[in-house]
């Protein structure tokens, strides 16, 4: 191993770490604001705003923010984004009504808009472009092994130590990991353009948007995380109404995470051995929306965790492939906005479920939104196949 692949692969051990503790303080939080905000008396609707603030502010200044680490370099939006997501869990700790916790949560989506793309793209940087899906599967297995173990984690801490001190752990968690960060991560990224200047953001989104391959992966994005933010803003809410507790949402959580990682690492290596990746995405969407329409039928601990597992790998094998894909595609002078793009795609899938989802759940109940959010699956799986394909066939 020559001491170019050591460096790549430190850097790649030191995001996929910040990755980790960071979605996994983050999202430690997320059984626990719907069950703390509805302790201060807020209904589905209102639970649904809340989180809806912070995945509006991520998807709308996530792109932004991507550009900027483009311009800048990483290191100045990633470091100020762990900041913002460290203060933001601290103030958490302090409200008193759901009103508070939304404005809090505007916080929270803004360290998230810079703190993503910018890890993402230091990895994309480093990375050799023959072991981009190895690195991705590691990347990505970090990211969303700590977004959904964190899950399980504040369950068990928030019946353990009480809710609010799930918000003091998770600050002090992201507080350290600034500081790896800080210490360990180099301030220009090995590769990344110096004395270029880069476009307006308007023309550079015109440029990225005429890429019909990327806007393909970025419509699987968008449906994808509208299924995944069902399942993480009103699952506790579904077992809730189920008479099971927070320590059984965290198994649920668990079965997920656990399904989700270890998926991650195989996918990658498989991505870059075959010739047209767009199958596995559309084979990951595929088994996603089943799994989604399947949560409708579920009543016991037990089918809700298989149904979890199921789910977690699908998520694993389609948006590892995604973000290899996108990586292959853009330029990388483009390449911190084209992971906005990404993350955007993600944020606004998510809100899009928390807001508008509540109020469907209110009146029809939560069987009739996951057998409505499995189809929108299956929608998004459909569009990507013909948008890649007619990319392949317009050259």
């Amino acid at each position: 191993m020559n001491s170019a692949t050591k460096s790549s692969s430190r850097l790649l051990l030191t995001a996929c770490i910040i990755s980790f503790a960071s979605f996994f303080a983050s999202y430690m939080r997320i059984p626990i604001v719907p069950l703390f905000a509805a302790s201060l008396g807020a209904d589905t609707v209102q639970v649904g705003m809340i989180n809806g603030s912070f995945m509006l502010t991520a998807g709308v200044l996530s792109i932004p923010s991507g550009l900027l680490s483009d311009r800048l370099g990483r290191r100045l939006p990633l470091l100020g984004g762990m900041i913002l997501l460290s203060v933001s869990s601290l103030m958490l700790y302090w409200s008193n009504s759901p009103l508070q916790m939304a404005a809090i949560y505007l916080l929270f989506g803004m360290g998230l808009s810079a703190f993503s793309p910018s890890l993402m793209s230091y990895v994309a940087d480093f990375t050799p472009p023959d072991m981009l899906g190895q690195a991705f599967g590691w990347y990505t297995m970090a990211l969303y092994g700590g977004m959904t173990l964190g899950p399980a984690a504040g369950g068990f801490l928030g019946t353990v130590l009480g809710l609010r001190s799930v918000f003091l752990i998770a600050s002090g968690l992201i507080f350290t990991m600034f500081l790896v960060a800080f210490a360990f991560l180099p301030a220009q990224s090995v590769g990344h353009s110096r004395g270029v200047v880069s476009p307006a953001i308007l023309s550079s989104l015109m440029k990225l948007m005429k890429n019909r391959k990327l806007i393909a992966c970025l419509v699987a994005t968008l449906g994808g995380c509208m299924g995944f933010g069902m399942f993480i803003t009103f699952m506790p809410l579904y077992m809730r109404s189920l008479e099971m507790d927070t320590g059984q949402v965290g198994f649920v959580f668990a079965a997920q995470a656990v399904a989700n990682g270890l998926s991650r690492l195989p996918t990658g290596k498989l991505c870059d051995r075959i010739a047209d990746k767009s199958v596995l995405v559309s084979c990951g969407l595929a088994v996603f929306a089943f799994s989604l329409a399947c949560f409708g039928i579920c009543d016991s601990v037990l089918s809700l965790m298989a149904t979890a597992a199921v789910m977690g790998i699908s998520l694993g094998i389609a948006f590892t492939v995604i973000c290899t894909l996108i990586v292959d595609i853009v330029p990388m002078d483009f390449r911190g906005l084209a992971m906005g793009c990404y993350n955007t795609s993600a944020y606004f899938g998510m809100m899009l479920s928390s807001i508008g989802l509540g109020a469907i759940i209110r009146e029809e109940g939560f069987k009739v939104c996951f057998f409505l959010i499995g189809a929108v699956a299956v929608t998004a799986m459909f569009l990507f196949r013909i948008l890649y394909y007619r990319h392949k066939g317009t050259g």
